[in-house]
């Protein structure tokens, strides 16, 4: 692997979009910032029409692995995120075996470190394989190397009451936070996608928003009572929305997030009978994508999330019904919410930051991660040209997976240039090469 230090100088980047300025990036640290600054032996990176950022931090990714390498790698899922601008990754818990020990995560914990391309935090699972029935080793998990601050079962509701409401208390002795997958299991049983109109006319087993809101307004309400923090994962409904920003009001500590696909996509798709669209929770309506948006720029909403979710090519190539759910983003996300967000004015690079990255971090409980641009605080970075225009190719993308529903569309903006703590991971748009990781290297959660 590459040295882990290194001295680069990158002139007259906009900083967060704002006026241009030079970062002095030295032994991981950005050590300087301002105008016409001098670093003998630096490299120069020319970041003239750039835009410089803190490294993305993903709250939700599927890296399959252990288990399902068929699917996706730590390897792989980390080259994907590093070229799309991710320091950070929390890797969910349904692998096989699932994550729900403190073996397996600090398993991933390792796998990712020797990668070296972002830093890998494991989601423990709430119960013993994701079954509902039991909770699982949280305690255990919060004191492993990987130091576990996230718990969630998704891709299934943890829907008994009783059990959600002491997985609540059990993660508030280490503050740590459950997330959930909002689905009244009992109201999707058999659902292939949203239900509305174009359910009906396509004769397909509806997804009804009720069956997310319903779990959302328990757990906020759970979350209350306990005192304990909550995390709504891939919100996708206008009514979602609408319920957050109630628990908000009240005091309640939830955070939530969205998915690039759910800024963009519609269940319009689905009249295709094209797999790659078929995604959990389901692509809904152009109403419920406006409320997303505008929730996302008011702040009711914390986070984008990829959701990222690669599968195998015959998991999708196949009929409607018999398809796996879900798409890959992490290569395709800063461009997404570029598109969906900022060239429509509701929000701007800072506000980009703050989604992507800040807010991210801070429910992680990364402590060297979303931090500002400023001397003293860790590198990393991105750089990103907003001027750039590239159409998606799956098959050019780092993932193994192919399923991506951007396939063949014109999307803005490209990361040019990925620093993790210090080292550039990404230059000039390609994967450069890892970080290395030694055992000293401190773990970084709050």
């Amino acid at each position: 692997m590459a040295a882990t230090t290194g001295t680069y100088l990158i002139r007259g980047a906009s900083i967060l979009g704002g006026e241009p300025a030079d970062l002095l990036i030295r032994d991981g640290v950005i050590a300087e910032t301002g105008t016409g600054l001098q670093a003998e032996g630096a490299t120069v990176i020319d970041a003239a029409g750039l835009v410089a950022l803190p490294g993305m931090v993903d709250v939700h990714t599927h890296l399959r692995e252990p288990g399902r390498e068929d699917a996706e790698t730590v390897e792989t899922g980390t080259r994907a995120a590093a070229l799309g601008g991710y320091t950070a990754v929390h890797a969910m818990a349904n692998s096989t075996p699932v994550a729900d020990t403190a073996g397996v995560v600090e398993q991933v914990f390792s796998l990712g470190r020797a990668a070296g391309w972002v830093d890998v935090r494991p989601v423990g699972a709430v119960t013993v394989g994701l079954a509902g029935e039991q909770l699982a080793e949280l305690g255990a998990m919060a004191d492993s190397r990987a130091r576990v601050r996230m718990f969630s079962d998704d891709g299934i509701c943890v829907h008994d009451p009783v059990l959600m409401r002491r997985a609540l208390e059990y993660v508030k002795a280490f503050d740590g936070v459950v997330a959930q997958h909002a689905q009244e299991p009992r109201l999707t049983s058999g659902a292939q996608m949203n239900e509305g109109d174009v359910s009906a006319v396509l004769g397909l087993a509806g997804w009804p928003a009720v069956a997310e809101e319903s779990i959302i307004a328990r757990d906020v309400l759970l979350a209350q009572h306990v005192g304990s923090r909550l995390h709504v994962c891939h919100v996708s409904t206008a009514g979602s929305v609408e319920i957050i920003r109630w628990a908000k009001g009240r005091g309640i500590n939830v955070t939530a997030e969205v998915t690039p696909h759910h800024l963009l996509l519609t269940d319009d798709l689905v009249r295709s009978y094209d797999p790659v669209f078929k995604v959990n929770p389901p692509l809904r309506t152009d109403a419920d994508v406006e409320a997303l948006r505008a929730g996302l720029a008011d702040g009711t909403i914390d986070v984008v999330g990829t959701d990222h979710a690669p599968h195998p090519s015959e998991h999708k190539e196949c009929e409607w019904a018999q398809a796996a759910m879900g798409m890959t983003g992490l290569e395709t996300a800063l461009s997404v919410v570029q598109h969906a967000m900022i060239e429509t004015g509701l929000m701007t690079w800072a506000d980009f930051a703050r989604v992507t990255s800040t807010a991210a971090a801070r429910i992680g409980r990364l402590a060297d991660q979303g931090r500002p641009l400023e001397a003293g605080e860790p590198a990393n970075v991105i750089l990103v040209d907003p001027a750039a225009r590239w159409t998606v190719d799956p098959f050019r993308m780092a993932t193994m997976g192919r399923n991506s529903p951007f396939k063949g569309r014109e999307l803005p903006g490209k990361v040019v240039a990925t620093f993790f703590k210090g080292h550039p991971t990404v230059l000039n748009g390609e994967l450069n090469t890892p970080y290395a990781f030694t055992d000293a290297t401190a773990a970084g959660v709050a």
